[in-house]
């Protein structure tokens, strides 16, 4: 098996924690802004940094042990069904009231976006594949959207914190969204050996990548969905009254 030189560790490991550790410091913000307390707000982020970390550590076990290489009519497909797992928990736990109330405080919106910009960490995907150990159909569209999307969010969450952006923030997301969801797509068609092709995607499923789509992206993917949903519920700003209408020359 391919050992991965230890920078490509160190690109995905760090991408990964930076993205979990972010939308932690969002959600301990929104907790302010909301009126929990700092020891509400700090109890709310703990419990996060639990559930995030616990799942990162996990997940990494699992990947260590090989338990996500299989193969479809083999076993259990433990790679989707765990990112999968993982989105429909982020979900579930969205509708806790003292979360729900953090994630739609003023100005949460536009430190929601504040996470994807570590999605830079996906160059990982184009070093794996120049080194010729990830196919291309997979690498390309994965890596290039995701430092699309990286290199986006903080000027549009710049934007957002200035009261303006909101188009350019549904934009963003609808596209974050997209590209998770056509490179979840492609990496289970290489992963699983549905489309042959040269090199193979046994990698992903391996670490350091593995982390990327069964911890990163089910987070990613519930940012965006809670994003978009605040967008819709934020009240839109009032635009200035127009000035009546003079006649010159009377």
């Amino acid at each position: 098996m391919y050992d991965p030189p230890g920078y490509l560790w160190a690109i995905t490991i760090t991408g990964v924690v930076a993205v979990l550790t972010t939308t932690c410091v969002v959600l301990y913000g929104g907790a302010l802004r909301a009126g929990l307390g700092r020891r509400r707000a700090a109890l709310l982020t703990g419990g996060a940094a639990v559930v995030l970390g616990g799942w990162l550590t996990a997940s990494a076990v699992i990947a260590g042990h090989g338990w996500y290489h299989t193969r479809l009519g083999h076993g259990v497909p433990w790679m989707p069904v765990a990112a999968v797992g993982f989105l429909g928990l982020l979900l579930a736990l969205r509708r806790i009231p003292a979360v729900a109330r953090a994630l739609t405080a003023p100005g949460t919106a536009g430190r929601l976006e504040l996470p994807h910009s570590f999605r830079v960490g996906a160059a990982a995907f184009l070093i794996t594949m120049a080194l010729g150990h990830l196919p291309a159909l997979f690498a390309l569209p994965a890596g290039l959207g995701d430092i699309a999307t990286g290199i986006a969010a903080p000027l549009v969450a710049r934007k957002l914190a200035h009261g303006t952006g909101r188009r350019a923030a549904r934009w963003l997301n609808v596209f974050g969204l997209t590209d998770l969801i056509v490179a979840m797509t492609l990496g289970t068609l290489v992963g699983f050996q549905l489309v042959n092709v040269t090199p193979s995607g046994a990698l992903i499923p391996a670490l350091p990548l593995a982390l990327i789509p069964t911890v990163e992206v089910p987070l990613l993917i519930a940012l965006h969905i809670t994003s978009l949903s605040a967008l819709a519920k934020a009240p839109r700003p009032q635009r200035p009254a127009t000035a009546p209408l003079t006649t010159a020359g009377i």
